[in-house]
C-alpha cells in the first residue's frame, strides 16, 4: 500500500517549491496530500486537514520557510503533527528550504535541508528512504573466517596467532621439516581473511613467547622462521590425535625394538618423519636420549635406563 503524507506548507511556497516536490514524492509511489489537489469549493478546511490529511498520513513533511515558521496555520498543523508522532509513532519530517528559524520543538528533530529548490535530487531521495524506512546503511556482510574457526586457544595467543601457528605446523607436517618459509602459508591465511600485515604481527608475538625462531627479520619483512620444540609441542597436544599414544609408541621402537634413526621409526609406525623427529627431540629434551643428526637422518646415539622406566609406569 502506497503511504500517505502529508505536506505542511506556507502557500506562498506552493509555487516555488512544494509542488514539484509533491509531484516528486508521487513519482516515487508515496501519496502526498496538499491543499492544491485534495480541497474543492464547499469543503470544511479543518475536516480536510486534520481529519482526512494529517490524520490518515503516515508521515507529516513541514516545509519550512520564512514564509511558513510564523504562519498560525502551519502552526496548528505542526502542533497536530506532534501529537500524532508522540501518541501513535508516526513520522514527522522537517524540510528546510530557506534559511528561517526552525521551531524549538522541531529542534530535536533530525531535519533535511534543501539548498537549491531548483536542484534537490540527493535531499529527495533521503526523505523518500526516511518515509519508507529505509537507510543507506550498507548491508552486513559475513564475519571474517577467522572469527569462526573453532579452535582451542594456547597460552598468551589470540585466536589469529593460533591459527596462524597451526597453520604452520601443518605444512611443516607436510614438508616434514620445521622451517617454515612465510610466503608458503599466505594463502592458508588469506582462506581465513587475515590481512598479510596481521600475519607479520602475529609472527612476531609467537616468536616473543617461544612458539617460533623467526630469522631473517632486518626490517624487510620474515622470510622464514623455525618452529620451536615447544611451539610443535603445544600444537600436537591439541590437534595431533593420539598425540601422547605416539609419543609412547616411539620409545617402544627405541626401547624393545632397538630402532636407531627416525625415518626407520616413521615407517614403521607409519607416522609423518616431522612427527617422529619432533618427538625425538622432545625425548632428548628430556633427558632420555642422545642424538645425533646428519643430513636429514637422526641417529639415536644412546638410550638412557629413564626413558625404559616411564614405559612401565
Amino acid at each position: 500500500m502506497n503511504p500517505k503524507v502529508f505536506i505542511s506548507h506556507a502557500s506562498e511556497d506552493k509555487q516555488r517549491f512544494v509542488l514539484d516536490f509533491a509531484t516528486k514524492l508521487r513519482s516515487k509511489g508515496i501519496d502526498a496530500w496538499i491543499d492544491r489537489w485534495e480541497m474543492l469549493p464547499g469543503d470544511s478546511l479543518v475536516d480536510k486537514v486534520f481529519e482526512e490529511g494529517i490524520k490518515n498520513a503516515q508521515a507529516v513533511i513541514v516545509v519550512l520557510s520564512k514564509n511558513s515558521v510564523n504562519k498560525k496555520w502551519v502552526r496548528e498543523e505542526l502542533n497536530a503533527s506532534m501529537v500524532k508522532r508522540i501518541n501513535k509513532g508516526s513520522k514527522l519530517i522537517p524540510v528546510v528550504i530557506d534559511d528561517c528559524e526552525v521551531p524549538e520543538c522541531l529542534e530535536s528533530t533530525v531535519w533535511e535541508k534543501i539548498d537549491d529548490l531548483n536542484n534537490y535530487a540527493t535531499e529527495l531521495n533521503r526523505i523518500v528512504m526516511s518515509i519508507y524506512g529505509q537507510t543507506e546503511k550498507p548491508p552486513l556482510g559475513n564475519p571474517p573466517a577467522y572469527t569462526e574457526t573453532i579452535i582451542d586457544t594456547l597460552p598468551n595467543l589470540t585466536n589469529i596467532d593460533n591459527i596462524i601457528l597451526k597453520h604452520a605446523c601443518e605444512k611443516a607436517v607436510e614438508s616434514g621439516m620445521p622451517s617454515i618459509e612465510t610466503e608458503s602459508i599466505l594463502g592458508d591465511i588469506k582462506s581465513q581473511d587475515i590481512p598479510e600485515d596481521e600475519l607479520i604481527v602475529s609472527l612476531e608475538v609467537l616468536d616473543k613467547n617461544g612458539y617460533i625462531e623467526i630469522h631473517g627479520d632486518s626490517g624487510g619483512g620474515i622470510p622464514y622462521f623455525n618452529i620451536s620444540l615447544y611451539g610443535f609441542y603445544e600444537y600436537a597436544k591439541k590437534y595431533i590425535p593420539d598425540y601422547n599414544k605416539i609419543v609412547d609408541s616411539v620409545a617402544f621402537q627405541i626401547v624393545n625394538l632397538n630402532m636407531e634413526d627416525n625415518k626407520s621409526i616413521s615407517a614403521s609406525l607409519n607416522q609423518p618423519q616431522m612427527i617422529v623427529d619432533h618427538i625425538l627431540d622432545l625425548l632428548e629434551s628430556k633427558g632420555y636420549i642422545t642424538l645425533a643428526k646428519t643430513f636429514g637422518l637422526t641417529h639415536i646415539v644412546r638410550v638412557f635406563p629413564t626413558l625404559e622406566r616411564i614405559l612401565k609406569e
